[in-house]
């Protein structure tokens, strides 16, 4: 059996000191083990190093030792929801290694499995790979990132047995698996506890092994970023322009594809999928099967994502981990992904995450998604506020990907992209014409034959 405890500061007691590494599971404020982070702020360990996907909201989650000034550096895939964590970083308080969001996961994984290093074709090419080794497998290049183990780790679940057999509730698994597997100590905050016996062993997703001490919570406040209400389509970004892009990108799919829609714009396209075809859609915080919008009584705070879409399952949908996930994709069992774009370049490289100087959110899960995913759709405005063309010779931002873009479908027209050829224009969208494309574009591109208007 498992130490067990009700009062959270009694279950960190003689396991928090300063400079000290923690992991910290959830995924935005789904599956965060909020009574633990609470808990850990008012223990008063200081120059704290945490590894979590997110760097939680002003108010709550990790934004709370931020608040405190506890956290000295923070390794996340997505800061760009905390307005604290914003102001720290850029006035040099704060440390910040950005990962992207499967490689985090798989790093958490890999350390807690006795791997010390592994190569990911995530990042190759861009900011985030400088400075790594690179080795080339099978004619293509491969950075090598190191794991991660951590002194402590803190994660969240639903249900423990007192051996310390851990049950997630749904999509809140995310990164809180990885996470207690790379801490040399684990403690689980979890919602019920049972008598040994009691799960049953094919439902127990974390074994009791990786878990140290328990702490059963009975106050969850469980915030929800966006809610959908059920049977209502939420009509938010939607335009005429925007109306025509997400149904001429609907055209991509097919029946039996796997899908994965980027947060933003990309969303809007799950609403025009024809219906005589099966999509399967794929959410990066752990489920495979997913519909748009709620259906009645289905909602649960646990399935609203760090992308601020409420989604709910399927028949026949699957609950995982993140780094299962994102297995997914580096491996190639997703088909397509429609992402948003700062700037794509005549040649196929792509950049959605950062603008240095004004606005750093992190890469998120795109870098794996173009790495893997087998075709790449943006869909993005043909030009940025200052009236400035986003489609360009180079990308002068920091590069998500290099030559990973299939097709672009902007407010004014559709590109095919080659690799190596570079743009051509296939479609016009309603009210444009060839000579204003040629004026809001930034880069050579050649115009198919039978050019669609």
């Amino acid at each position: 059996m498992k130490p067990i405890f009700t009062d959270p500061a009694k279950a960190l007691e003689g396991l928090t000191d300063d400079n000290m590494t923690v992991a910290a599971g959830g995924f935005g404020l789904c599956g965060i083990p909020e009574n633990l982070i609470t808990a850990l702020r008012d223990s008063g360990a200081t120059q704290l190093t945490v590894v979590s996907n997110n760097a939680g909201v002003d108010e709550f989650g990790l934004g709370l030792l931020l608040q405190t000034r506890q956290i000295k550096k923070m390794i996340s895939s997505y800061v760009g929801e905390n307005a604290i964590f914003e102001k720290q970083f850029l006035s040099s308080e704060l440390e910040l290694e950005l990962t992207p969001q499967g490689t985090l996961a798989e790093k958490l994984r890999a350390g807690g499995a006795g791997i010390p290093a592994f190569f990911t074709r995530t990042g190759f090419g861009t900011l985030l790979a400088e400075g790594k080794p690179v080795q080339s497998f099978n004619g293509k290049e491969y950075v090598q990132e190191e794991s991660i183990t951590t002194d402590l780790a803190l994660v969240k679940a639903w249900k423990a047995d007192k051996a310390g057999n851990l049950v997630f509730h749904y999509t809140a698994n995310n990164f809180n698996a990885a996470c207690a597997k790379a801490g040399k100590v684990t403690i689980a905050e979890v919602e019920e506890i049972v008598e040994i016996g009691e799960l049953d062993p094919h439902q127990i997703h974390l074994p009791g092994n990786y878990v140290d001490r328990i702490v059963v919570g009975d106050s969850y406040q469980k915030p929800i970023e966006q809610l959908t209400l059920a049977g209502k389509m939420s009509t938010k970004g939607f335009s005429p322009a925007r109306e025509w892009q997400a149904k001429r990108i609907s055209q991509e799919f097919h029946d039996g594809m796997y899908a994965n829609l980027g947060i933003g714009m990309p969303t809007l396209v799950a609403n025009y999928i024809p219906e005589e075809i099966t999509v399967t859609l794929h959410a990066e915080n752990g489920l495979l099967g997913v519909g748009p919008f709620p259906h009645e009584g289905d909602q649960h705070p646990d399935l609203i994502n760090a992308g601020k879409q409420t989604i709910t399952w399927l028949p026949g949908s699957a609950f995982f981990d993140s780094s299962e996930s994102f297995a997914m994709v580096r491996g190639g069992h997703i088909d397509l992904s429609v992402l948003g774009a700062m700037q794509v370049s005549q040649f196929g490289d792509l950049a959605n995450w950062m603008i240095p100087g004004s606005m750093i959110k992190g890469p998120g899960g795109a870098m794996d998604l173009v790495s893997g995913v087998k075709k790449i759709v943006i869909m993005m405005d043909h030009c940025a506020k200052d009236g400035s063309s986003k489609l360009m010779a180079e990308c002068t931002l920091p590069l998500t990907g290099k030559n990973v873009v299939d097709m672009v479908v902007t407010d004014l027209a559709v590109f095919e992209v080659d690799t190596e050829t570079g743009l051509t224009l296939t479609e016009l969208a309603p009210g444009a014409d060839l000579e204003l494309i040629k004026e809001k574009t930034a880069c050579d591109f050649k115009v198919t034959a039978n050019l669609k208007t």
